[in-house]
This record gives structure tokens, sequence and C-alpha cells, in this order.
């Protein structure tokens, strides 16, 4: 059943915990995330990163089908456009019934990531979905845990400032913020540094639910104390995608005799279903 962004956060508010949030770039991506949640019974959100996986498969070719997936699905599921780059692609979104948004204007200056996210906040109630936007930086080359050469910590103005995060949200109206605290995209070469208190202050002064970005490769510690803290929503895609080539490489490796295109599908799947389960246990607060 799909619902919206905001609907899901809620869920996730009343429990204390936060939702997964997994990018999918294939139909098997697809079937890993509803048959996790579905056998753990939790809600989950489906999303596409049309900005960093376009050119694995387009937003028009696998949207449907995420749509599809998501509303025969028996839990929850919020089907989620992750890091929109402009109204365009905000609104094609929209139109196959994303019932969830994320404009990222954090590259922007203040004035014009705010006109532009008010934008799609209005663009997106005419559709009753949500909108999610950024403030902060979460590019890779501003951390040290990203694999600099030195000791140095994150340059201190890419972090999200609390008190901006809050006029941000006031002068713009979005349903949740994702901020920068420590976290980037992709690969971690060496053990991030989170500023969980930082979590906290922004989650109290805006009075909404705080998303993770580059969730892949924190430790379950430090999952529990940023959901403690207030992150509803958690991004996860690249480790499970890296366990997933992981786990066929090794099958690969051990077979002898043909190997069919679909059984590298199916041991993807497979792979990829496990690492959901696993993370969606961790951020549900499940035994």
């Amino acid at each position: 059943m799909i619902v919206s962004l905001k609907t899901i956060l809620g869920m996730a508010e009343a429990t204390n915990t936060a939702v997964a949030a997994f990018n999918v770039t294939t139909l098997s991506g697809i079937r890993a995330v509803i048959a996790a949640a579905e056998e753990l019974n939790q809600p989950v959100i489906l999303q596409f990163a049309n900005a960093a996986h376009k050119g694995y498969i387009p937003l028009t070719e696998i949207g449907p089908v995420m749509m599809q997936y998501a509303d025969r699905a028996k839990v929850p599921v919020c089907v989620h456009l992750d890091h929109g780059e402009n109204l365009e692609e905000i609104k094609t979104a929209l139109d196959m019934g994303f019932s969830g948004v994320m404009y990222d204007g954090s590259a922007l200056p203040y004035a014009q990531n705010v006109a532009n996210t008010r934008a799609a906040v209005e663009l997106a109630e005419g559709y009753g979905a949500s909108v999610e936007a950024e403030i902060g930086s979460m590019g890779r080359e501003e951390f040290a845990s990203a694999g600099g050469s030195g000791e140095e910590e994150a340059v201190e103005s890419c972090y999200t400032d609390p008190g901006q995060a809050a006029q941000f949200v006031k002068d713009t109206g979005i349903d949740a913020l994702a901020c920068s605290f420590g976290t980037v995209h992709g690969i971690y070469l060496k053990a991030p540094k989170l500023d969980i208190d930082r979590v906290k202050d922004i989650r109290e002064a805006t009075g909404v639910p705080v998303v993770m970005h580059g969730g892949s490769g924190i430790s379950d510690e430090d999952f529990r104390k940023c959901i403690e803290n207030g992150v509803r929503k958690i991004n996860f895609y690249t480790y499970a995608a890296k366990y997933a080539g992981d786990a066929v490489k090794e099958k690969l490796n051990a077979e002898s005799g043909n190997v069919y295109f679909h059984d590298i599908a199916v041991w993807g799947m497979e792979s990829m279903k496990q690492t959901y389960l696993d993370t969606i246990r961790v951020f549900s607060n499940l035994k």
C-alpha cells in the first residue's frame, strides 16, 4: 500500500524508530526491498536517485515498476524521488504517483534553495505528496571519513546550522530535512565521526523529522544514537549493492559449469534482501 512520506515518517515518530529508505536500480532490487519489509512487517521507503542512477535506468522506466510493487505490498510503502535536481524532474515523479519527493538545492545560495524548495512544496501539495529538502553539505571532499590524506575534521561551514535549519523549514514548509552532521555518500575509507548533538539540536529547532543520507557504513550503535535523537529516515544503498556484488563474485568463483544471467540476478537479490532485513531490524529496533 502506498502512503505519503509524511505519513510513513509519522509512523516512525510514534515508535521512536527510523524508516529505511532503499534506493533501487533494478527489478531485483525492488523485489528485495519489498520482500524484506513484508517479512518483518515494517514500513519502508522505496526510492530512486535519478541524479546518481539515471545512467543505469531512466526514472520514467523504473518509476512505474516501483509504483506497481509498492501498491501491491502488504506493508506501507512510500515511493520517493531522491535528490531531485529540478522541478521538471520532480513533476515527472509526481505525475507517476510518487508519494514523496526530495528537492536538493543544498549547493545553491540559501535564498535560491528556499525559493526552489518552496516551489517544490507547492507543486507536491497538488498531488498529496510530501517533500524532503536539504541544507548543508554531504559531499565527500569535505570530510576526513571519506578518505582524506590527513586527519582534518570536516569544514565547519559544511555542517548544518540548527538555527538556519529552523528558518529554512519555516520558509519552505517541508515535511522532512536532510542535514549534514558527518555522513557522506558512498564508501567510507575511514570511520565517520558523527555529531550526534547536532542531530538533536536540529530536530528540536526545526520540529520536523531529520533525514540521514550516506547511511551505508555507519555502525549499528551510531544508527541507534541518531534515531534516539530525531533521525526518522535513513538512506541506505551503497553497501547493499557492494555486498551483493561480493556475493555474486563468490558464487561465480565457486561455479565450474555454465552460469546464466538469471542466476546472477537471483544471487544478487538474495544478498540484497538479507542486507535489507538486517538493516530494517536495526532501524526498527527489532530483535
